[in-house]
């Protein structure tokens, strides 16, 4: 038996085990979800230990930042990411996935997929470690203070003391196809998941659906 992902039924699931692991952050995360999506909060994901992939068959950006910076975790410490800012994003087939640690069970959230109904955010800001698609960006400046990145939305920038001399890049606007990222953190002041599905998935080969 398969799932409409096309992944396997788990079958012989610990199913109180699987409550445990799976069943509160499910629940948190769709309440956060459903949330963002009836405008009722801002959007703050975060992952605490591990990270999540983000896919998009395309991200136009009204306005963009990026900067070196970190996230700090309980049990890694500090992991150094790039943060890349965007002031107002549209995102045509959006995904995120994270997988639960130690058991083939993954949570996939998707929006954005119909015709001319992509997901938007504004004041969009994500702790990455890996990026990868085609970028055309327009009026970019390479190699700006940090400190001085205005473009990317209200927080796109490093006020820390490192700031001043730390390196930056900022563009009036980003159009990334084929996006494929690797995260620890993201936040929006709001986000517009429209079409919004979220699905726990379970594979007993340990492959649960991902977005990539």
């Amino acid at each position: 038996m398969k799932d409409e992902l096309g992944e396997s039924a788990y079958g012989g699931t610990n199913w109180r085990r699987f409550a445990v692991a799976v069943g509160v952050p499910t629940l948190v995360a769709g309440g956060i979800v459903l949330g963002i999506a009836n405008g009722a909060l801002a959007a703050t994901f975060s992952v605490s230990g591990q990270s999540f992939k983000i896919s998009a068959d395309k991200l136009e950006g009204d306005g963009f930042a990026q900067y070196g910076g970190k996230v700090h975790q309980e049990k890694a410490g500090d992991i150094p990411v790039a943060l890349s800012g965007i002031n107002k994003a549209k995102l045509t087939n959006l995904c995120q996935s994270v997988k639960t640690p130690g058991l083939p069970i993954s949570l996939t959230i998707r929006a954005g997929r119909e015709d001319g109904k992509p997901a938007e955010a504004s004041e969009l800001l994500i702790g990455l470690t890996e990026l990868s698609g085609d970028a055309n960006f327009k009026n970019i400046n390479i190699g700006q203070s940090a400190a001085t990145l205005t473009k990317g939305g209200p927080d796109a920038h490093d006020d820390t003391p490192q700031g001043a001399g730390g390196f930056g890049q900022e563009a009036d606007s980003v159009v990334i196809t084929n996006l494929r990222q690797i995260g620890y953190s993201a936040t929006a002041a709001t986000f517009n998941l429209k079409g919004l599905s979220l699905k726990v998935n379970v594979d007993p080969s340990g492959k649960p659906a991902e977005c990539f």
